[in-house]
């Protein structure tokens, strides 16, 4: 099986327990997820099957949507509800229009500071393992580009703010929270996240656990499953010959008088190749002496 499914994770699992489940559900060996959502968080989380794990960079490089719910008053060593409380404070108050001027802080292209409590790496080594091991001092934390696409307020009640957020790969949305309690001056941690989408899988057309078990277990599982070039009709794409097929695989130039199909652009760097039967990966494009050529650049059949 080389498909993508989307699992609805539900709270209390870390993304690895999905993919171990998976792989216990669908009896097979080859299983990656698409980028880590916290324990505490639910939501979208693709999982790669077979050689679909290959795409797996793919999804994780694609913008991210999350309904979010930030709890002023509570700052905690983790940005989030699971941490140890570092600060409270009591007495607080804000207008919507205050709230507003803090959350466009975290608007468009920011420098972000990332949590010391998450999986980035400082030498091979996770930062939340480094902090719990008593090795925080290995730490030097800095802030990375991150773009902030949509930031929006959907409810304010009493000292909670629910908001809805799209931003790019490597973005925090803890950060955001506490960056906005910062700001007031009164601290904030995130209370909840659930995650809406990623690239193209959404709410709507993933499953849970429970029913990637029961259709499998039917055999309706089919129509849950999304082959490999789902995720990459950014690209445009050609389709060779059957003659070119083998050449082609085994790392051969094709020039343009092999192409059965060609619908992509002259700026275009990488296409999505077919056979005459299947979709075999992605091709980089040759131009070179008024001649167009592709070359494999990702298989996805071997």
């Amino acid at each position: 099986m080389n498909k993508i499914v989307n699992i609805i994770k539900p709270t209390g699992m870390t993304s690895h327990d999905v993919v171990s489940a998976v792989r216990k559900i669908l009896n097979t060996k080859k299983v990656g997820h698409t980028g880590t959502l916290d324990p505490d968080a639910s939501g979208v989380l693709p999982i790669c099957i077979g050689k679909a794990t290959k795409v797996s960079e793919l999804i994780l490089n694609k913008d991210k949507s999350y309904i979010c719910e930030l709890t002023f008053g509570i700052t905690t060593d983790t940005y989030d509800s699971s941490g140890e409380i570092l600060e409270r404070v009591d007495n607080f108050s804000f207008t919507k229009e205050e709230i507003e001027k803090a959350f466009d802080t975290q608007r468009g292209h920011i420098d972000q500071l990332p949590p010391m409590y998450s999986a980035l790496k400082v030498n091979g080594k996770r930062m939340c393992d480094l902090v719990r091991s008593g090795r925080a001092d290995e730490i030097n934390l800095k802030t990375r580009p991150v773009y902030i696409k949509e930031l929006n307020i959907l409810s304010i009640r009493d000292n909670k703010i629910m908001f809805y957020v799209k931003c790019s790969k490597g973005t925090y949305v803890r950060s955001i929270c506490y960056d906005v309690g910062k700001v007031l001056g009164c601290g904030g941690h995130m209370s909840f996240l659930l995650r809406t989408s990623s690239g193209k899988f959404n709410l709507e057309n993933g499953i849970t656990l429970e029913e990637l078990k029961e259709y499998n277990d039917n055999n309706t599982l089919d129509k849950y499953l999304y082959d490999i070039d789902y995720v990459l009709t950014n690209f445009n794409k050609i389709k060779i010959h059957e003659n070119a097929e083998k050449y082609y695989i085994n790392g051969g130039i094709i020039d343009e008088r092999r192409f059965i199909e060609k619908d992509f652009n002259e700026n275009d760097e990488f296409v999505r190749v077919y056979s005459s039967k299947e979709f075999i990966g992605i091709g980089k494009i040759i131009r070179k002496n008024n001649t167009i050529s592709v070359k494999s650049d990702k298989l996805f059949i071997v």
